[in-house]
C-alpha cells in the first residue's frame, strides 16, 4: 500500500551493516544509565527497601522517557529531511517524479522509510520500560501512554522534516529549518500558560499538555489528580496524528509544484536577437553576464559570493532570529524577575542557544562537503591545481561567513549575563560596573570555550564528511556527535544534581559513560583509518568534558566556594584544541591520504 520506496527500505534495513549492533549498543547504554541512577539514588552498600526500589523504578522510567523523547524529536526530523535532501543533491529525486508512482507513495515512502530504523530502535526499548514494572512505582498504563507519546512525536517530527525537505532545495536549509521549526514549536506551545489568568474557565494546563511533548510525558510520569476530558497522552497522540496527516497532505499536494525547483526550460525553434547577443557574449568568457574577478582562493569566493547553499539562505537566518528572540524572552525574564535570580540562571539562555548554534554550524560544515560529493563536483575539485590549504581553509572560511549569525548570539549572551552578574556570585545591589568586573574572568573563559567548541564543530563536519563517503552516515555522525556531546553532558549534570551534588558516590558508573564516549568519538574520528593522534583526541575530549562538569557542579556555582573558571577553560581549550589540530594536520599535509586516495607515487 505504501509503494516500492517503503518496500525497499523494509527489505534492506535489516541487511545494513551494524543494524543489530546498534540496537545492542542502545540497550547497553540504557543498562549503564540504570546502574548509574541506582548508584546515585540507592547505592550498593546496603539492601534497598520496597519503597526505595519503587522510587528508583519511577526515576529510571523518567530518565529513559525524557531521553528518548529528546532524541526522537530531533533525529526523526533530521533523518526524514536528510533522506529527501540527499536524493535532491544526487539529482535522483526527479527520477522518482518520472515514474508511475503516485504522489503519496513518494512522500509517505520516503518519510516512513527514513523513520523505519528509528521505529525499530524504539520498539527495542519498549521491553526495557516494561521490565521496570517489576520494580514498582509505575503502572502498565503509564508504559502504554509513554509509548504513545514517543511514537506520536517521532511520526510528527519526521513528517515535518520530510515536508521541509520537499520544499527546500539544499541539504543545509532542510536540516537547519527542521531543527529551527522544532525549537520554534516548543516555544510556541508555551503560549497557553499566558491565558491561564485571563480565561480561567479553560483548563489551559490540559490544553498545553496535549500539544507539548515534554509536558505530555510529564503527565504520564505524574498523572494529574483532577478530572480531565481525556488523558493528556491520548490527547497528545491525537494532536500528533492531526499534524502528521496535515503535513503529509501538504507534501503530497505540493510535491510536483515544488519539484523540480527552478524555472522550466523552454526550447525555441529559432534563436531570437537577444539569444544571438547572449551567444556572442558567451564566446568572450565562459559564463554569460558580467565578468567577476575571482579571489586568489576560488573555494572561498564560491562559498561567499555565490548561491552555494541555496537561493534563499536568508530564510534560515530569519527563522533563527525569531527562535532566538523567543528563547531570549523566556531566559531573560528569569534573570530580571522581581523575586531574584534562580540558580544556574545563565544556563537558561546560554545552554539552548549554544547547543542550537553548534548544531547549525556543524550541519553547515558537513553539508558543505556532502553536497559537493552528491553533486559529483568534489572529484572535479580534487583533480584541479587547488592546494589542500586553499580547499580546507576555503571551506572553513565559507562556513564561518555563512554561519556568522549563528555564532555571535551565544557570545553576546555571555557578555549580557556578565553585565548583570549572573556568571558568578555578586553582592546584592551591586552596580553594573562592579558586577561586570566580578564576572570578567568567567565571561572571558566562557567566550574562549565557546569559540573553541565552534571551531571544533566546523572542523569536525569537514573531517567526517571527507572521511565517510555516504552523505547520510556523515551527517548522522557529525550531528550525533555534537548532540550527544551536549545532551550527554546535561545528563551527567542531572545525575549529579539529583544526588545532592555528590560525585563520590557515582564515579564508578561515570567511568562507564566515559568509556562509551571515548569509543563513540574514536569511531567517528578514525574508525576506518585509525591514527595515534586521533585516538588520543578521542580520549581527551570526553575526559575534559567530564572534568569540567564535575569541577563546576561539585564546587557549587554561585556560592563562595565556586571554582576558578580558568582551570576548566584551559582543560577544554587544550583537549579540543588538540583534537582540532589532529583533524587538520593530515588534511593539510597529506590530503590524498586523509581522503583514503592513492597518491601518484604509489600508483
Amino acid at each position: 500500500m505504501l509503494g516500492p520506496i517503503f518496500n525497499r527500505e523494509w527489505v534492506t534495513v535489516p541487511r545494513r551493516q551494524g543494524h543489530h549492533a546498534t540496537r545492542t549498543v542502545v540497550i547497553g547504554l540504557l543498562m549503564v544509565l540504570g546502574i548509574t541512577a541506582w548508584q546515585a539514588s540507592v547505592g550498593f552498600q546496603r539492601s534497598a527497601t520496597l519503597g526505595e526500589t519503587a522510587r528508583f523504578g519511577l526515576l529510571l522510567f523518567q530518565i529513559i522517557s525524557y531521553l528518548q523523547l529528546t532524541l526522537l524529536l530531533f533525529f526523526a526530523a533530521m533523518s526524514a529531511a536528510g533522506t529527501v535532501a540527499q536524493e535532491k543533491d544526487r539529482r535522483t529525486f526527479i527520477l522518482l517524479l518520472l515514474t508511475d508512482m503516485r504522489d503519496y507513495e513518494i512522500v509517505l515512502g520516503k518519510m516512513l522509510g527514513s523513520l523505519l530504523p528509528i521505529f525499530l530502535q524504539l520498539l527495542a526499548t519498549i521491553p526495557v520500560l516494561s521490565l521496570l514494572l517489576l520494580l514498582g512505582g509505575i503502572s502498565g498504563l503509564q508504559v502504554v501512554q509513554a509509548t504513545i507519546v514517543l511514537f506520536g512525536t517521532c511520526v510528527a517530527a519526521g513528517s515535518l522534516g520530510g515536508l521541509i525537505a520537499l520544499w527546500r532545495e539544499r541539504t543545509f536549509q532542510s536540516l537547519a529549518l527542521s531543527v529551527l521549526v522544532l525549537v520554534l514549536y516548543l516555544c510556541v506551545v508555551q503560549i497557553p500558560t499566558l491565558f491561564a489568568a485571563s480565561i480561567p474557565s479553560v483548563d489551559w494546563q490540559w490544553v498545553q499538555a496535549c500539544i507539548d511533548p515534554f509536558l505530555a510525558m510529564g503527565t504520564v510520569l505524574e498523572p494529574p489528580t483532577r478530572t480531565l476530558p481525556i488523558a493528556p497522552a491520548y490527547g497528545f497522540g491525537l494532536v500528533m496524528l492531526f499534524w502528521t496527516v496535515l503535513l503529509n497532505g501538504i507534501g503530497i499536494w505540493k510535491l510536483r509544484a515544488w519539484n523540480p525547483s527552478g524555472e522550466p526550460i523552454m526550447q525555441r525553434e529559432q534563436p531570437t536577437e537577444a539569444e544571438l547577443e547572449e551567444a556572442e557574449r558567451a564566446q568572450s568568457h565562459a559564463a554569460p553576464g558580467a565578468v567577476r574577478e575571482v579571489w586568489r582562493n576560488p573555494i572561498l569566493f564560491r562559498e561567499i559570493m555565490t548561491y552555494a547553499y541555496g537561493r534563499r539562505p536568508i530564510l534560515v537566518k530569519l527563522m533563527y532570529g525569531f527562535v532566538l528572540a523567543l528563547i531570549a524572552y523566556f531566559a531573560l525574564s528569569e534573570l530580571h524577575r522581581p523575586s531574584g535570580k534562580p540558580s544556574f540562571v545563565a544556563a537558561y539562555g546560554l545552554v539552548p542557544i549554544a547547543v542550537l548554534s553548534l548544531l547549525l554550524v556543524s550541519a553547515q560544515a558537513v553539508t558543505s562537503i556532502t553536497s559537493e560529493r552528491d553533486g559529483k563536483a568534489l572529484d572535479l575539485l580534487l583533480v584541479t591545481d587547488l592546494t589542500p590549504k586553499e580547499f580546507i581553509f576555503g571551506k572553513l572560511g565559507g562556513v564561518l561567513w555563512n554561519t556568522k549569525e549563528f555564532l555571535l548570539p551565544p557570545l553576546l549572551f555571555a557578555v549580557y549575563y556578565a553585565l548583570y552578574g549572573a556568571l558568578t556570585r555578586t553582592p546584592p545591589g551591586s552596580s553594573m560596573a562592579v558586577a561586570f568586573g566580578l564576572n570578567l574572568l568567567p565571561m572571558l573563559c566562557i567566550l574562549g570555550g565557546m569559540v573553541v567548541l565552534m571551531i571544533f564543530a566546523m572542523v569536525l563536519g569537514i573531517h567526517v564528511a571527507l572521511r565517510i563517503e555516504s552523505s547520510r552516515v556523515a551527517i548522522a555522525n557529525t550531528l550525533g556527535t555534537m548532540f550527544f556531546l551536549s545532551v550527554g553532558t546535561l545528563i551527567a549534570i542531572y545525575l549529579i544534581v539529583i544526588n545532592g551534588g555528590s560525585f563520590a558516590n557515582q564515579w564508578l558508573s561515570f567511568l562507564a559513560f566515559i568509556g562509551l564516549g571515548i569509543g563513540g568519538l574514536w569511531w567517528v574520528l578514525s574508525a576506518d583509518r585509525p591514527a595515534a593522534a586521533l585516538t588520543l583526541a578521542a580520549w581527551l575530549c570526553p575526559l575534559a568534558m567530564f572534568y569540567v562538569v564535575t569541577n563546576v557542579l561539585v564546587a557549587k556555582p554561585g556560592s563562595d566556594e565556586s571554582t576558578d573558571p580558568l582551570v576548566p577553560f584551559i582543560v577544554i581549550a587544550g583537549a579540543f584544541g588538540y583534537t582540532i589540530s589532529a583533524m587538520l594536520v593530515p588534511l593539510l599535509s597529506e590530503f590524498d591520504v586523509a581522503l583514503g586516495r592513492t597518491t601518484v607515487n604509489e600508483e
